[in-house]
């Protein structure tokens, strides 16, 4: 009887990312976050898990993730997963729910999921997922002259590296500010890319609003950075183990190609004599929001941060956890290999290049959890701030 009642789980399919699971009764298991670690073995982050669990219709179920805590910068810390960070689950892996509670042990520490499914299939993960397939699906349904999609590079494993140009070609482009938007240089942070779709869809709708920002503006989208480390199940680092967003001051094709393309994408735009009068690079964090500037103490950019800043949180969720600030040269200083995008940029060519971190814990300004719409309305959101910020 207790046999036909067992649970399953399984995460061989896009994106999934499990490591050991104990089975302590045939419907509780102990789910071992995989993590990753960079290519010096440190800094590991267990920040995704993405597994299905088949069995256990109509019965309590129990899931405990452990494994949880790493090292972030060289600090080590009890993991990003905590009460905060309450997962999603989906029946179908289109439609994805918040866990309304969960049981957060810091001693171990552990997060202990119960419930009681309605079927005898179902996926959970640490946000709602988004995948190479996605993307390629919007790209395929989004039309218009004012579109093109290039590859400017391919990933370790051979993926494409894409850069999304959306603008109006019968204006000038003399005429027009440019945006650069970059998306999804972790593969956990799926939220960047939720907005990711929801910028491109409203940049590419026929609204008058967007219509007339692409006939004002350039907008230059990296909405894939890390298409392999979002295919296998990664966290922050690429198959040779390098954080796609702390390597930006050194030039590694062979190892850190993503790096290399997309570096070589700004620096040639920028070198090629176009302007660039905004640069944003979006990620997700647990529970911080917050738009960073590049370092330096250009008034300029100052200005024009704290500019950005306000419409972010005139026209989107934006909800900050501490004002706009001005980054440091570096996350770790001495030691080459830790500049992040921003940082590496303003290393080059100085241009205005911001990071910001969205939170995936409780959006205050929402009152809840963000969702898939949420997110995607956000995207929305940041066109609309960048593109009155560059005015």
């Amino acid at each position: 009887m207790l046999a036909a009642l067992a649970i399953t789980v399984a995460w061989d399919f896009e994106g999934g990312s499990l490591g050991r699971v104990e089975t302590v009764t045939p419907l509780h298991v102990r789910c071992h976050v995989a993590g990753q670690s960079d290519q010096d073995g440190r800094n590991r982050q267990a920040n995704w898990y993405y597994f299905r669990v088949d069995g256990g219709a109509g019965q309590a179920v129990t899931a405990d993730l452990v494994n949880l805590p790493g090292e972030y910068n060289y600090k080590p810390n009890r993991g990003a997963v905590t009460k905060d960070t309450l997962p999603v689950w989906s029946e179908d892996q289109r439609h994805w729910t918040h866990f309304e509670s969960a049981e957060y042990d810091p001693a171990e520490p552990r997060l202990r999921l119960r419930f009681a499914p309605k079927s005898n299939r179902f996926w959970i993960a640490h946000v709602p997922p988004y995948g190479n397939r996605d993307l390629d699906a919007l790209l395929a349904s989004l039309r218009g002259p004012g579109l093109r999609v290039e590859r400017i590079g391919r990933s370790v494993d051979g993926r494409d590296i894409p850069l999304v140009t959306i603008t109006d070609p019968l204006v000038p482009d003399s005429r027009k500010k440019v945006v650069w938007l970059m998306f999804r240089q972790h593969a956990w942070e799926s939220g960047s890319s939720w907005a990711a779709e929801g910028a491109m869809r409203f940049l590419m709708s026929n609204g008058p609003e967007a219509v007339r920002i692409r006939r004002g503006a350039i907008f230059r989208l990296f909405p894939m950075c890390d298409p392999d480390g979002v295919a296998g199940g990664g966290v922050r680092f690429n198959k040779h183990g390098f954080d796609l967003n702390r390597n930006w001051d050194v030039d590694n094709p062979s190892k850190m190609p993503e790096i290399a393309a997309q570096k070589k994408a700004v620096l040639d735009w920028v070198d090629s004599g176009h302007r660039l009068d905004l640069f944003l690079t979006l990620h997700n964090t647990e529970t911080g929001e917050y738009l960073e500037g590049p370092p330096g103490d250009d008034e300029a950019f100052g200005a024009l941060g704290g500019r950005f800043f306000e419409l972010l949180k005139e026209h989107s969720t934006f909800a900050p956890t501490r004002p706009f600030f001005r980054g440091a040269a570096t996350t770790t200083e001495g030691k080459p290999g830790r500049m992040t995008v921003s940082q590496g940029l303003y290393l080059a060519r100085k241009p205005p290049a911001f990071g910001m971190e969205q939170m995936i814990a409780r959006n205050p300004r929402l009152g809840r959890l963000p969702s898939v719409d949420d997110r995607k309305a956000f995207g929305e959101g940041l066109v609309r701030a960048a593109w009155l910020a560059v005015q």
